[in-house]
């Protein structure tokens, strides 16, 4: 249950450090490694599709319809960063990737396709509630480097999509799908790794969060609504190409299931690298020019990965992989930046719309495949996403001072 601060908690975040705009990398890697945990399982789902789909006698459409349940718990992110603006939600945070990783491991051997949507649907759950806690923490330990921070969260996510796949797919090769619960020992490994360096240290900070009303963080993010949403949901069949669908294209193209689990792998090893490097750079050049880099770069890599073959393909997918996450890490940022007393709050929100949005891409990706084929649906995405380009420039130009202003205020 989401507990609030007692005076006998041992808390060095509450000093809130941000205040000297000091970088505190401890807490922030630490953040970082929950979300490589938590994401290493519930990036299960796309590696065990080749294996789902025939099992359990499905289409493409309803395998996209799972990542679309799994991601559905998203829709609470706003009210749980209302509510991580003003208690704790520690114990929360360091039982996700136990959570997730019991119900992931289980995928392999779900059943039927009710039983496999539960079970993405609850680690959804336990994602969301980490996913809208834990960033807005790490964003007030960075300081005036919000960048840097959220792009050092956004590495441990990535690596841990890099590991899950290879993980999983090396289990199915070389064992079984039933040898998948096995995994799970490993979530609640990390859990316990968790409650080691956490279980003093609460997600929360006493700050002018914890007075401001919601409608306050809303009035400041209602500007940023619009182009945010646009840009999310056409990045979104990008997203669903390159991450969820990419194993199943390269199986089709004749690549064994071991070898796409690590394509998929390499891309997200790539994409931890590109977050840090647009994080870093959004703080020194500014948010917009680096967003606007991470919606045409990609279009092109897309279209080059269907056409491609052998090394060449691998060089297009890991520049693809670089910069796939800049517009994600450097729009959480501006979330932030917009609401730094309801930073939970905005970043919920966004996390939201994200999750949604790239849900609702793999559904889409999914039916243009069953319709058209995958290589067609791959090059569908690669033009809806340059559609987004006009939106970047309804964004604000610069960086907002509002987070210096407050630290100092």
């Amino acid at each position: 249950m989401p507990q609030t601060e007692t005076p006998n908690e041992v808390n060095p975040a509450t000093e809130d450090h941000s205040d000297a705009g000091q970088f505190q990398a401890a807490p922030v890697l630490t953040f970082s490694f929950a979300h490589a945990a938590n994401d290493a399982y519930t990036s299960f789902l796309a590696p065990l599709l080749p294996t789902l789909i025939p099992r359990l006698m499905i289409s493409n459409t309803q395998a996209g319809l799972l990542a679309l349940i799994q991601s559905a718990p998203a829709l609470l992110q706003p009210a749980i960063g209302h509510l991580a603006d003003r208690a704790s939600l520690r114990w929360l945070v360091i039982l996700g990737p136990a959570l997730a990783a019991t119900m992931m491991s289980l995928l392999g051997v779900a059943p039927g396709y009710l039983v496999a949507a539960v079970l993405v649907l609850v680690a959804g759950l336990s994602s969301a509630t980490l996913h809208a806690a834990a960033p807005a923490m790490a964003g007030r330990l960075s300081g005036l480097h919000l960048g840097r921070g959220l792009g050092l969260w956004n590495v441990g996510g990535y690596l841990g999509l890099a590991l899950g796949p290879v993980l999983v797919a090396a289990v199915v090769h070389f064992r079984s799908a039933a040898d998948t619960p096995w995994l799970m020992i490993g979530g609640w490994g990390a859990s316990a790794v968790l409650y080691l360096r956490l279980r003093n240290v609460a997600l929360y900070v006493p700050s002018p969060a914890a007075s401001a009303p919601w409608r306050k963080g809303w009035e400041r993010m209602r500007p940023m609504l619009l182009p945010v949403t646009g840009i999310a949901f056409t990045r979104s069949l990008l997203y669903a190409a390159s991450v969820t669908f990419l194993p199943t294209l390269l199986t089709e193209q004749g690549s064994e299931l071991w070898r796409a689990g690590v394509a998929l792998s390499a891309l997200q090893i790539a994409s931890a690298c590109g977050a840090l490097i647009a994080g870093t750079l959004s703080d020194r050049f500014g948010r917009r020019p680096v967003i606007v880099a991470s919606v045409s770069l990609p279009s092109l890599l897309l279209v080059l990965l269907v056409y491609l073959r052998g090394w060449e393909q691998m060089s297009v997918l890991l520049a693809l992989g670089v910069t796939v996450p800049a517009a994600h890490v450097v729009l959480m940022a501006m979330m932030q930046e917009n609401c730094p007393d309801n930073r939970a709050l905005a970043n919920g929100v966004f996390l939201s719309l994200a999750f949604l949005s790239e849900s609702i891409g793999a559904v889409v990706v999914g039916a243009l495949a069953d319709l058209f084929g995958l290589r067609i649906a791959f090059v569908v995405a690669a033009v809806v996403l340059l559609a987004g380009l006009p939106l970047v420039f309804l964004l604000p130009d610069k960086r907002r001072s509002s987070l210096h202003v407050a630290a100092h205020a």
